[in-house]
């Protein structure tokens, strides 16, 4: 019996997306937690695997070739899982490049724009006094976070998911519609709230959702370490 896919893993979108994959593909995984507030992205062990030192990263013992295979980000993750599996990825050549389309839509897109929104809105005002700067960041990347929303809407008027049916493109794409932290109002974007509720209806995805639980609530204990936590997340970091 092959041995789970391990699954270094902290739950924030990037990894959420791969816990859900794993549970919608029916594949056995266990989670290496990986406390990107205390640094454990920046070890030796785990740069062996994620050499940009993000998360979520992979070891999958039963590889191509049968032997153990380790990857990192999340969109490639997404592709082999799907490959691997057979699910989740289109029936042909011209339905898996409307796949790719929209996956790395969200990888060079609407991940970024949102995270940087995440930062502005919920971060920055505790490490910086520069008001200006501060207001600026937040105006720009919570207009931007509207536009990738809009994008989605449009996509939707004429379909229930990203690409076709349903794929790895929404699985990347849905951790990432957070509206109450990211400044929206998802009563705008009919289309695309629907098409967020109907993905959030999936036992997996509920499943996959929740792994991690116990990590939060890690974060939330942790907040009197919150300073010393956003120096690692937003300071510099060499090799």
């Amino acid at each position: 019996m092959p041995q789970p896919i391990e699954l270094w893993f902290w739950p924030t979108p990037n990894g959420i997306k791969i816990s859900i994959a794993l549970e919608e593909m029916g594949l056995a995984y266990k989670i290496r937690p990986i406390n990107i507030g205390t640094g454990e992205q920046f070890t030796l062990e785990f740069q062996a695997l994620s050499p940009n030192g993000r998360m979520p990263a992979i070891i999958d013992h039963d590889g191509p070739d049968g032997k153990p295979i380790s990857l990192f980000e999340s969109g490639a993750i997404l592709q082999y899982l799907a490959r691997k599996t057979g699910k989740f990825y289109g029936a042909d050549e011209r339905s898996r490049i409307e796949v790719d389309q929209w996956l790395f839509w969200q990888m060079a897109g609407l991940g970024p724009m949102a995270g940087q929104t995440h930062h502005f809105r919920h971060y920055a005002p505790a490490i910086t006094n520069d008001q200006r700067h501060l207001a600026y960041g937040v105006s720009r990347y919570t207009n931007e976070t509207r536009r990738l929303y809009s994008v989605i809407e449009r996509r939707l008027q004429d379909r229930d998911y990203l690409a076709g049916d349903y794929s790895i493109a929404d699985m990347a794409a849905w951790p990432w519609i957070i509206p109450t932290l990211q400044g929206q109002d998802l009563d705008s974007f009919p289309k695309l709230k629907a098409w967020h509720a109907r993905i959030k209806a999936r036992p997996a995805v509920e499943k996959g959702k929740i792994v991690g639980a116990e990590l939060r609530r890690d974060i939330t204990l942790a907040s009197k370490d919150a300073e010393a936590a956003r120096k690692v997340l937003f300071g510099q970091r060499g090799h």
